[in-house]
């Protein structure tokens, strides 16, 4: 289902190019397909196409730009079957988890449909003091101008999605670099905005090399960056210069399995392993922490270990398989390196911990030192670890000591309990009777500490890329 090559896409135009980077299956580490290579004057292009585009995009009306947003929302549903393809090969991730991100991207496009004609300013009462007698406030809300976008590999739709469709809604241009080893999801993406009447310039898709991409930070005629990736971010966020940045910069979530929870385990069960070992735990939001009371611990420990051994690995074109490979060999070897480091520590793997290339068996883990780079970094991979605690208070305690703060999950019947979570928690979110990796296309999404700053989901992309402008009118 794949093409031989594929274009890149340079101010709303396909371009071949001439040279090519291969798009490895990530299975079988065969290539796949190739696309087009551009290079660092193709980006400049790309910044001076989207610089002298703001203005028509500004005025491209907020219905115009919703008719963009719903035609792609009709091709990705005729499209859906070779996107699906496409994200199983390039990600490795299998074909039914696929078709599920594929239904996350028609949802983040239909959202930002509905979402493009109600950005929507407000009327102020300015009239608070005599000194303001006859005054009347306005505001209204203003495209920010260019934006750059950089998203990764682990979810290379509905990621790239989640900054694409809101910077159309609210009238920006931008310039997009997918991650290197996933272009393919970006790259069809853009095939359909070519489709459109978007004004020239409105869009550039470049897979360009990370050596060649840092005028994407640096160049001040993009108002904004927006990046999605590992720590590094906040490197990039130094450079930024006076732009606008948001970060979201993975995490180690954890869960927390209260002591009340003994009646519905086997539903818990299944959570957390989904949670865990989901996308070979490739994911910013992945079940790392699992942390259980006393009382239960002994239960859902035999359940957790029961279930993990009944995970089908393999070819993820099958739709049997439920675990994949990881991104590349050496992602698995690298996590490997850290559950060796633990059990050296005094850890207990209690199941998994194999590895034959890309693929690493999914792994639980008891006893983990504190310091482990299990317990400190994010694994981002199928390894989750078992802890007790036999307060609540404690849990909350182990849940924030961690670098990291984007998402946690609590199964909890009290409710005293979870709203303690979430006054608590330093976390961007707090899902209660369900996992940490829980998340719809319309909440505000995003994390604190080394997680990151500033939220996504449509409605709060949207806000971040655009200004307010005021009007104050006084009586004549």
């Amino acid at each position: 289902m794949l093409r031989k090559s594929y274009p890149y896409y340079l101010a709303n135009s396909a371009v071949k190019g001439k040279r090519k980077l291969d798009v490895i299956d990530k299975y079988t580490g065969e290539v796949a397909t190739r696309v087009a290579l551009p290079d660092a004057a193709t980006l400049e292009q790309a910044i001076a196409a989207a610089h002298d585009a703001a203005g028509n995009m500004k005025h491209f009306k907020p219905y115009q730009r919703q008719a963009v947003l719903e035609h792609c929302v009709t091709r990705f549903r005729e499209r859906r079957d070779e996107l699906a393809y496409a994200l199983c090969v390039e990600a490795g991730k299998p074909i039914g988890d696929s078709a599920g991100e594929v239904t996350r991207l028609i949802e983040t496009f239909k959202i930002a449909a509905e979402e493009a004609v109600r950005i929507n300013g407000e009327t102020l009462n300015l009239e608070i003091s005599g000194r303001s007698a006859g005054y009347h406030g306005y505001t209204r809300r203003v495209p920010l101008g260019p934006v750059a976008f950089i998203t990764p590999f682990n979810f290379p739709l509905n990621l790239v999605a989640h900054k694409v469709a809101p910077a159309i809604a609210a009238g920006c241009p931008f310039v997009l670099k997918p991650a290197e080893r996933t272009p393919l999801g970006a790259l069809i993406i853009g095939e359909v905005l070519a489709e459109t009447d978007l004004p020239r310039g409105a869009f550039s898709i470049l897979p360009v090399p990370g050596h060649d991409a840092e005028a994407l930070v640096t160049d001040p005629r993009l108002k904004m960056l927006s990046f999605t990736g590992g720590l590094i971010g906040w490197d990039l966020k130094a450079k930024a210069g006076h732009k606008k940045v948001t970060l979201e910069l993975g995490g180690n979530a954890a869960c927390i399995v209260d002591g009340d929870q003994g009646q519905r385990l086997d539903a818990i069960v299944d959570r957390l392993v989904f949670g865990a070992f989901y996308q070979s735990g490739q994911s910013c939001i992945s079940v790392q922490r699992i942390l259980v009371h006393d009382d239960i611990y002994d239960e859902l420990r035999r359940g957790l270990v029961a279930k993990i051994r009944t995970l089908k690995a393999g070819d993820p074109k099958k739709k049997s398989t439920f675990l994949g490979p990881m991104i590349d060999e050496n992602a698995a070897i690298r996590l490997q390196g850290w559950i060796d480091e633990a059990k050296k520590a005094g850890a207990k793997v209690l199941c998994g911990g194999g590895r034959k290339g890309a693929m690493l068996e999914a792994t639980l883990l008891e006893d983990v030192a504190p310091d482990e780079k299990l317990q400190r970094m994010e694994a981002f991979g199928p390894v989750a670890i078992l802890q007790r605690f036999s307060s609540f208070d404690e849990a909350l305690g182990m849940v924030n000591d961690s670098d990291f703060g984007l998402q946690a999950g609590v199964f909890t019947d009290n409710l005293r309990h979870a709203m303690r979570a979430w006054d608590e928690l330093e976390q961007g979110g707090v899902i209660v009777n369900d996992v940490p990796s829980f998340r719809v296309d319309n909440m505000p999404y995003g994390g604190v500490k080394s997680s990151g700053l500033g939220r996504e989901g449509v409605r709060y992309a949207i806000e971040d890329m655009t200004d307010m402008r005021l009007m104050v009118i006084r009586d004549s």
